[in-house]
């Protein structure tokens, strides 16, 4: 276990979350800021990046399970991303469909952010996030980031609108 919120637990994935995985990848409602069809190949690159990340950062995305059941209902975690010609450590996160407005993303993103600020030591968290993902902006917005910058980032399907959401680590006593 990485770490563990109110209903959630955060583990690295391993091979046996590929079944998960695909459920979530393969659904074009859960993928649409990817604009992009998922194989099966996709579905195992995506995984085995997250593992490779394991490796080398010591983080990545990592399976959301719900305490109360034990199923993998999305994913979680931090990783590197490009951003004008250097990397930023992200929040990101992606749930299958049927648990979408629970809060599920904002309570694993607030403890990734925790996990980023308190155990990593980052001064800073961003998010980059597609313009029109408008509920992806409001957790953002809810665990305390705000819009920095707005770019276009190239995915499968071309060229896309980004906007970069940030927060800096505050100390002091302050609320993180």
């Amino acid at each position: 276990m990485i770490l563990e919120t109110q209903r959630l637990i955060l583990r690295e994935m391993e091979q046996a979350d590929f079944d998960d995985l695909a459920q979530m990848l393969q659904d074009p409602e859960v993928m649409y800021a990817y604009e992009h069809d998922f194989s099966d190949a996709d579905v195992q690159e995506w995984l085995d990046r997250q593992r490779m990340r394991y490796q080398r950062y010591g983080f990545g995305l990592w399976a959301m399970i719900l305490k109360e059941t034990g199923e993998m209902i999305g994913q979680a975690g931090l990783t590197m991303q490009p951003h004008r010609g250097s990397e930023v450590l992200e929040i990101g996160y992606l749930l299958k469909k049927r648990f979408w407005h629970h809060g599920y993303a904002r309570e694993a993103a607030e403890g990734c952010r925790q996990y980023a600020f308190e155990t990593l030591k980052a001064p800073k968290v961003h998010s980059v996030i597609k313009a029109d993902n408008y509920a992806s902006q409001r957790v953002a917005a809810s665990i305390g980031m705000r819009r920095e910058d707005e770019f276009i980032a190239r995915y499968y399907n071309g060229d896309m609108l980004h906007y970069l959401y940030s927060m800096e680590n505050r100390t002091g006593g302050e609320d993180q």
